[in-house]
């Protein structure tokens, strides 16, 4: 690496810690999208600070987030109405979730911190019939349309930071206080191992450094 990209990758790391933007949340109307209407039951696996919970609890009759750090879980209680059919539990996936079964499954970019094929399976099994498992995930940059992806993504996080702060800096949300570490999986790894477990899966790769899973239980 060059002395000018190491300059400008640390103006680009300055410029997005002053205007910091929610990859996560970007997905979150998408999620919405791939469900009914209505539905009984929702769990939300790696709920963080409860932002994706509360949208479910427009579309379920309770919802029940869980995750495995309990600072943020209290954070997600304390952001919650109390009338909002939400309830939360500090949990370690995939073993310590509840039995189910579920209408609607969401995990958004925590898959990749647990046993990929255990979790998948526990997600598979807490699944009602007729039910969907959504996915939003992070891979590892292995092939040239990870790389052009990544490359397409960095313009748009620019602009994405500048529209959603209206550029001007802003505090980090706390949705993105949670601790994170990077993927292992790449994404051809992730289509193999998720078809096994979930035939019929839908997986595409998506910009800003993600990709979604959509599995239904026919």
């Amino acid at each position: 690496m060059t002395p000018l990209s190491r300059r400008v990758l640390r103006a680009l790391d300055r410029f997005h810690a002053d205007r910091p933007w929610d990859h996560n949340a970007h997905f979150h109307r998408w999620i919405l999208r791939q469900l009914p209407r209505r539905v009984g039951t929702a769990l939300d696996v790696g709920c963080g600070s409860g932002d994706l919970a509360r949208l479910l609890a427009g579309r379920a009759e309770r919802v029940h987030g869980v995750d495995a750090d309990p600072a943020i879980t209290a954070r997600a209680r304390e952001l919650t109405p109390t009338a909002a059919p939400v309830t939360y539990a500090v949990a370690d996936a995939p073993a310590g979730l509840p039995d189910g079964p579920y209408d609607v499954i969401t995990c958004v970019t925590v898959v990749h911190h647990l046993p990929f094929t255990r979790a998948l399976e526990a997600f598979r099994d807490r699944l009602a019939p007729g039910g969907t498992l959504v996915i939003v995930g992070v891979s590892r940059e292995g092939t040239p349309a990870d790389h052009l992806l990544s490359a397409a993504s960095v313009p748009l996080n620019i602009v994405m930071a500048l529209l959603k702060n209206r550029g001007r800096p802003a505090p980090r949300p706390v949705s993105m206080t949670a601790r994170t570490s990077p993927a292992d999986m790449t994404f051809p790894e992730i289509v193999r191992e998720a078809r096994t477990v979930l035939p019929g899966a839908r997986l595409r790769r998506r910009l800003f450094w993600r990709y979604t899973l959509v599995w239904r239980h026919h």
